[in-house]
């Protein structure tokens, strides 16, 4: 999976199609990620000693297939690519649609 936490990324397939949001959190062995904003869903919540119950809307993983990282100079959807840089010899991510680094 070559995506990220922080990555800003956009929805390709589903029900939020279209929607925008940052990665919060990656499930590399799942190849799934749960990015802000998108696939809330409803979570019953039994009260205990700290908190009380009800209804959560929680944001809830979706597979990576269904995401695409924005490309930071055209702001619109791109693949990621991978080269090395010159200077330190490490593998970096760059988009395919601006050959732009991605940090």
């Amino acid at each position: 999976m070559n995506l990220k936490v922080g990555d800003k990324v956009v929805v390709i397939a589903g029900s939020d199609k279209g929607k925008e949001g940052k990665i919060t959190k990656t499930f590399r062995t799942e190849n799934k990620v749960i990015v802000e904003g998108v696939h809330i869903v409803k979570k019953h919540q039994k009260p205990n000693g700290q908190e009380t119950g009800g209804i959560l809307e929680i944001e809830a993983p979706i597979n990576a297939s269904n995401v695409m990282i924005i490309d930071p100079k055209t702001k619109k959807r791109t693949r990621i690519g991978h080269t090395t840089d010159n200077k330190t010899n490490k593998k970096i991510r760059i988009t395919k649609k601006s050959n732009e680094k991605i940090d």
